[in-house]
């Protein structure tokens, strides 16, 4: 049931407070366990839970979107969840190890444990970070201000670590809970502290931006008959704005980039330069001998440049060779899904007077490749094609991850996306604008750039992962019993 609580905390709900309170409560079920496979099988049902509920948009886009029956699709979402389930399970494990003071494995090994086990599974058969519980606490908890000194997984950590002290409060002795209150008040007026602290300063002046967000639904927009719909529709859009940079969606146009009609591009262009601006575009390139990329281009004020997605989702950009997982996925029905990596690092489009950093749809959950661009990029711009998650809350948590990056890398996050959560995020990871889901219009406002680098720019996830690791080694090595 804690478990199951815990989409709560997350985007549409946001309930950020709640999510050390079901850490609280699932320590204190932890610690009760007499060995550490006890232990396991109360984080498993706790992970269970979790996933089952928080990311039970799989079966839709596998479902609605991918063909799969739905016997079959209801099945490889349960396979998912119990996969991601593993994670927990593990950091839950550590409660049930270490023979020793439960408050000090509550207040030391759990929320260093927790926090690894995330980056696991952020990075395990190229990595699932979603949901992460530093997510829960953006952009209004007090400590998702620890973002840009340690990154999600910091305020994981931290997050976590206000779980057991909750816990400790309850529990135990009057002095460990004197000292369980003090890690509690500490780390959240720590976090109330933060938010007077600046990382960033701005580059340049404001600009005007128009994110365009065509709501071409995804049933029509691989269909050869409705492409010329769809070109006509974000054509008609781009001549209509009138902002230096326009941005089209992930894959706005549904052809490769050799079959778009010259002039189409070419009026693209034109209109751009007349702005004293550029257009980026998603749209799918053809580098030839059955090479595919993902890929964003820009097209007005200078060469067209281009950014090729590095980090493929599985199943949906490419087919991995996972045994019976890929025969259960080969059964969807995914159009291009055989697209090749882009280089791992890419230097900012220069566009409109900006350097921007581009990442594409899945790829902003990954805030340590992100800074492969940064502090050269001034902000930072998500493309994106949301409509396989068709009407459930995934759109709206994949815009609390990109709230995460603005804030952990102190730039604006624009998100130009299909069918939604089009938006203009600021520095502190605040929406300033956003587009209704589902409608077809333009998101014009202003956005600023921004240089200079915050701790997690300069260190990434290093600092979070040493710390976890030297913690729970020191941790076992004096305290785990010997024979």
């Amino acid at each position: 049931m804690l478990g199951a609580l815990a989409f709560l905390s997350f985007a549409p709900y946001r309930w950020y407070a709640l999510m050390p309170l079901l850490l609280a409560g699932f320590v204190l079920l932890g610690t009760r366990a007499q060995t550490w496979r006890q232990a396991a099988g109360l984080g498993y049902c706790f992970g269970l839970g979790y996933f089952l509920f928080g990311v039970s948009w799989v079966y839709v886009s596998m479902h609605e979107f991918g063909g799969m029956t739905a016997p079959l699709a209801a099945f490889a979402t349960l396979v998912f969840c119990a996969y991601l389930a593993l994670y927990p399970a593990l950091a839950a494990s550590v409660l049930g190890i270490a023979r020793y003071s439960p408050t000090r494995r509550a207040l030391v090994l759990f929320p260093a444990a927790w926090a690894l086990s995330e980056w696991l599974r952020g990075w395990v058969f190229t990595g699932f970070p979603w949901l992460a519980a530093g997510y829960s606490q953006v952009p209004d908890g007090p400590l998702g201000q620890f973002g840009p000194l340690l990154g999600v997984y910091g305020v994981s950590w931290v997050t976590a670590s206000c779980g057991a002290a909750l816990a400790g409060l309850i529990v135990t002795r009057q002095g460990p809970r004197r000292w369980a209150g003090g890690v509690l008040i500490g780390l959240v007026a720590l976090g109330f502290g933060l938010r007077w602290t600046t990382w960033t300063q701005p580059a340049g002046t404001p600009f005007g931006v128009s994110l365009l967000q065509g709501n071409i639904a995804q049933s029509l927009k691989w269909d050869p008959a409705h492409v010329r719909t769809t070109l006509d529709t974000y054509l008609s859009m781009t001549l209509a704005a009138t902002t230096p940079l326009i941005l089209l969606p992930e894959t706005a146009l549904p052809l490769f980039d050799t079959d778009v009609p010259p002039e189409y591009l070419r009026a693209l262009g034109d209109h751009a330069r007349s702005l004293k601006g550029d257009v980026l575009i998603g749209i799918p390139e053809y580098a030839g001998r059955d090479i595919f990329y993902n890929s964003v281009m820009s097209f007005g004020s200078a060469p067209t440049q281009t950014y090729r997605k590095h980090h493929l989702v599985p199943f949906g950009d490419f087919f991995p060779r996972w045994g019976v997982l890929t025969w259960i996925m080969k059964s969807l029905q995914i159009p291009m899904s055989s697209f090749s990596h882009g280089e791992a690092v890419q230097r900012p489009l220069a566009v409109a007077g900006q350097q921007v950093a581009v990442n594409i749809c899945y790829e902003d959950v990954f805030g340590e490749e992100l800074i492969r661009q940064l502090p050269m990029a001034t902000f930072m711009v998500n493309f994106t094609n949301d409509a396989w998650w068709g009407k459930s809350g995934a759109a709206e948590q994949h815009l609390q991850i990109s709230q995460m990056r603005a804030r952990e890398t102190g730039r604006f996050m624009l998100r130009a996306t299909n069918t939604g959560v089009t938006a203009i995020i600021d520095q502190h990871g605040r929406v300033r604008a956003q587009l209704a889901q589902f409608t077809q219009a333009t998101l014009s406002g202003s956005a600023q750039g921004y240089q200079g680098a915050t701790p997690f720019v300069r260190g990434g996830n290093l600092p979070v992962l040493l710390g976890t690791v030297i913690i729970l080694i020191i941790g076992f090595w004096r305290h785990v019993p010997r024979r």
